[in-house]
């Protein structure tokens, strides 16, 4: 994308400003996306057809961590503020403008005037409150069992959020944070009488469309009638077509079925561009990782997960399976990062050593069983990626199923799995380190259950923890130092850790879309965007 490299160095800047606990005003303001309307009128006209590739049963704007489910209500539900996904710029969205600062622990932010929810009932200040209150105290789900929201660790430093009066909300934090706005942009709010399930099956939201229908392979939307904020639809019909195979995903784009394509394969690359479409490159934080059963010998010990990292030839499979999009991991951050550093321990591909540490451990020989998603482009790693563990000594079983049926495993009471390969990519959420490396080892169920890291290695956990808990209360040069060392220590246990930070690829067809820009993350965001 021609525009990408100036809009990344926005985002750089921003989030430099908010790395320095000052509250900004970085991507402030209510400009439109962009100045073309949907039709000569002004009003929305057409139909876009997106063509995704993830899938899931759970739309709730207050838990889902679903790729599919964030891209879809991006459009439908709105925070007090919103990123442009295309280079994290934050804008007001449900608030009125900026917060106004109260003391550098407290603030206040208006509501948008008349702001409605999609079915015509007025958004007030307990709206909000009640949606915050549904992330960091839980909700109950169908089953009457107590459900806790993954982005309630996102919160920590949030003492409260309260209704001042119906128009106004009062935020005090337990100290000072400078990306206040950007954090705020999670607490999507929807009305506080809407159920569990109402929530997780079809949510209602503010935003410029409103779902009308959800199935396992396809959902629609349409421009919400009461919608007043700042980005109104521009066509009158969104229509996703949850298309996993990535085949699927090129044969529909071919057929002009579909006119924007999620996750293009990088092999496809010249037979869209032949076709006319246009496919844009943009770093994202898209990664595999390997997440180790560290409540599990040997996956107990450390020295045996940095050998894992040490039989995999990365690179080969970087350039065997993404045609090169993608750049081998040299921390948990990606180096697009203004926090990145260079971690203290580099798993450069190095089979003869891989093999010793394996046989130290008294590993050679023992079967490991290796659990995949069935992403296809994780299920073309998982071949090459035995084959290197096993030149390394061992006997290695894949076994590659569903996400939803993956989690099932390594979420279970006494789980009992080995080691897993998975794709994440939580820049969904922001991409300051505060969110992208809390994901991961904050005190949730990455921790607590799935890679058990809390259990075989409390101390280890702490360290982390706290540089966590520092870092986001340090300011400037001192902040990024702080993210270095906690940098450091992940990449010395391993318990999660990324194999390389993939490229993505977007395919668009310019003859019928305009306005489109690709975003680095998973999901599409099609905001703004209008139909020739």
């Amino acid at each position: 994308m021609n525009s990408f490299k100036k809009s990344k160095l926005v985002a750089l800047a921003c989030l430099a400003a908010a790395g320095s606990l000052v509250l900004t005003a970085c991507g402030g303001g209510t400009a439109p996306k962009t100045d073309n309307a949907g039709g000569s009128d002004g009003k929305p006209t057409g139909t876009l057809n997106l063509g995704v590739m993830y899938e899931t049963t759970n739309y709730h704007p207050s838990n889902t961590s679903s790729a599919l489910a964030m891209g879809t209500n991006w459009h439908i539900v709105e925070g007090l503020y919103e990123f442009d996904m295309a280079d994290y710029k934050v804008y007001p969205a449900l608030a009125k403008g900026e917060p106004t600062k109260v003391s550098d622990t407290e603030y206040e932010v208006t509501l948008r005037d008349g702001a409605k929810f999609s079915d015509g009932t007025d958004v007030k200040a307990e709206d909000v409150v009640s949606s915050f209150k549904r992330i960091v105290e839980g909700e109950t789900g169908a089953d009457g069992k107590p459900v806790e929201s993954i982005y309630k660790q996102f919160f920590d430093f949030i003492d409260s959020i309260t209704a001042k009066d119906d128009t106004t909300v009062t935020i005090k934090t337990k100290y000072p944070f400078g990306a206040l706005q950007e954090r705020l942009v999670d607490i999507k709010v929807v009305p506080t009488s809407a159920t569990f399930d109402e929530l997780t099956s079809k949510p209602i939201g503010t935003g410029p469309f409103m779902y009308t229908n959800i199935s396992p392979t396809a959902l629609d939307a349409e421009p919400n009638p009461n919608y007043n904020g700042p980005y109104p639809a521009k066509v009158s019909k969104m229509h996703w077509d949850v298309l996993k195979d990535d085949n699927a995903r090129l044969t529909a784009a071919l057929a002009n079925t579909i006119d924007i394509m999620e996750s293009v394969p990088a092999p496809f690359i010249d037979q869209l561009t032949g076709a006319g479409w246009k496919v844009d490159e943009v770093p994202g934080y898209n990664n595999p990782f390997l997440m180790f059963n560290t409540t599990k010998a040997p996956f107990d010990k450390a020295e045996v997960r940095q050998a894992f990292h040490y039989a995999i030839d990365k690179q080969t499979l970087i350039d065997s399976t993404l045609n090169g999009k993608a750049e081998v991991s040299s921390s948990f951050l990606p180096k697009s990062n203004p926090d990145y550093k260079e971690a203290a321990t580099q798993y450069n591909y190095d089979a003869e050593k891989a093999k010793q540490m394996l046989s130290d451990a008294g590993v050679a020989g023992k079967t490991v069983n290796l659990l995949t998603t069935d992403h296809p482009w994780i299920a073309q790693l998982a071949p090459l990626v035995k084959q290197n563990l096993e030149a390394a000594g061992l006997k290695v079983n894949v076994t590659s199923v569903a996400s939803a049926d993956v989690y099932a495993q390594t979420d279970a009471e006494g789980t009992d799995y080995d080691v897993v390969l998975a794709p994440g990519d939580p820049s969904v959420f922001g991409t300051d380190p505060g969110i992208i490396i809390n994901w991961w080892y904050g005190d949730n169920v990455w921790t607590q259950k799935r890679t058990g890291f809390q259990k075989s290695d409390p101390e280890g956990y702490q360290q982390i923890a706290d540089g966590i808990q520092a870092a986001q209360q340090l300011t400037g040069d001192e902040a990024k130092a702080k993210w270095g060392e906690v940098q450091d220590l992940i990449s010395a246990k391993v318990p999660l850790y990324p194999l390389f930070h993939r490229t993505m690829l977007t395919g668009y067809n310019p003859a019928k879309v305009s306005d489109f820009k690709a975003i680095g993350t998973t999901g599409l965001e099609a905001v703004g965007v209008s139909v020739k």
